[in-house]
């Protein structure tokens, strides 16, 4: 099985090809370009470095939001694009549980923060169940825009201690200081942004589920209106 992840839905953006559960190759930025400038051109530079040829992936996977709007609508259209040239499906990774799936079999609850402006985060809470071999990822809070202190609210009622991660911790660290009762650590880099590896790894597991869609039908979960949409 031949995945092909792709993630442009927050700061970083990156490029992901996992093939039977071996990562080939990854390639991330999180720099001052746009994903338009960038997603393309690093497909490109490892699909030569691998010789990868396209169409021998068996599904592409896109963090499917929420996110970014724009960066929603880049990765969405870059999928859909490949998806239909190669008559490939797609596989649709809420971009939460790719960024949870960072801290694959922690014991911890694991809570993704994307910043979404207004003292709102994109967010959730995701737990790690072992399940034979592995773990399966689970929900404990189901993803949603929530103001900051509800989620670090509900997570305080949990009592389990939560490990933090994406680019709402630096935006919302003072809070998470002043209101978490329960202990909490945050997740270093390399662990605690988007990984297009991680796209491509669930994704391999969502495939291998049947989770499916086709490139015409796949559309970015926004969670709410564009700032343009909220004036009208």
């Amino acid at each position: 099985m031949k995945i092909l992840g792709l993630d442009s839905s927050g700061l970083a953006a990156g490029v992901a090809v996992v093939e039977d559960g071996v990562l080939l190759a990854e390639y991330i930025t999180d720099y001052k370009k746009t994903h338009s400038q960038t997603l393309l051109p690093m497909l490109d530079e490892l699909r030569s470095m691998i010789e990868l040829d396209l169409n021998t992936l068996d599904a592409i996977a896109v963090a499917s939001g929420p996110g970014s709007f724009t960066g929603l609508r880049i990765g969405s259209a870059t999928a859909k694009g490949l998806g239909l040239a190669l008559k490939k499906p797609l596989v649709e990774v809420p971009t939460l549980e790719g960024l949870a799936y960072n801290l694959w079999g922690t014991d911890r609850l694991v809570c993704p923060l994307m910043d979404a402006r207004r003292n709102q985060v994109y967010t959730a809470a995701y737990e790690f169940i072992p399940r034979g071999e592995g773990y399966d990822m689970e929900t404990v809070i189901p993803q949603a825009p929530m103001d900051i202190v509800c989620i670090l609210d509900a997570l305080n009622e949990t009592g389990r201690e939560v490990i933090f991660l994406g680019d709402g911790v630096p935006v919302y660290i003072d809070v998470i200081r002043r209101n978490m009762k329960t202990g909490y650590s945050l997740a270093v880099a390399g662990q605690n942004r988007q990984r297009a590896a991680c796209i491509a790894a669930l994704g391999a597991v969502y495939y291998s589920r049947g989770r499916v869609v086709s490139a015409a039908a796949h559309r970015p979960e926004y969670l709410r209106k564009s700032q343009a949409e909220r004036n009208e």
